[in-house]
């Protein structure tokens, strides 16, 4: 079995899951998400507590199993608690700002960069030099956080760009001048 796949996840008293026509949908506090289950993986809820059987051990089977449980427990964490992503702006003139449904960047361009808020995610501004990224797909989070990283990564040698908040960009020495 599966490490990851053959351990049950418990079912919290203010989530709603229903399981129909190899879908698992996820309902909660924060949101509502669904999940389409692999034809040879099988999901069983019984007592608020849901576990998951494959029908052979081939390789992908097992790969399917792990990761299908592991999507379906993200699932139900998105929509109890949420999800969010830190990101800095390091830079002389750098920042980040809200209009509308958009987020506008000022990296030293010459244009701003506008990035399109997609649908059921939240990004704040407190600072110009900070953005959060909040949802309750885990997915969704990781991939616009990592679209605004994109646009202008830290560099090793001045440390400007976004990056994540904690994340440690490594520096480089600059050219030397000998004499």
């Amino acid at each position: 079995m599966s490490r990851v796949g053959k351990s049950p996840i418990e079912i919290p008293k203010n989530v709603k899951l229903a399981i129909e026509n190899r879908a698992v949908s996820v309902e909660g506090p924060k949101g509502k998400l669904s999940f389409a289950i692999h034809p040879r993986i099988r999901a069983v809820l019984k007592d608020s507590v849901l576990t998951f059987d494959r029908s052979t051990n081939q390789k992908q089977d097992k790969a399917l199993h792990g990761t299908t449980r592991s999507v379906v427990e993200n699932m139900i964490r998105g929509v109890t608690d949420g999800f969010a992503k830190e990101l800095s702006i390091e830079g002389v003139g750098f920042k980040a700002q809200i209009q509308g449904k958009s987020l506008n960047l000022s990296l030293g361009f010459t244009h701003p960069v506008i990035l399109e808020v997609p649908e059921g995610l939240t990004v704040e501004t407190p600072k110009p030099t900070q953005v959060f990224v909040r949802g309750v797909d885990k997915v969704k989070v990781g991939h616009f956080a990592a679209k605004i990283r994109k646009v202008y990564e830290a560099e090793p040698y001045k440390g400007k760009g976004v990056r994540y908040a904690g994340e440690v960009v490594r520096r480089k020495a600059g050219k030397t001048v000998t004499k």
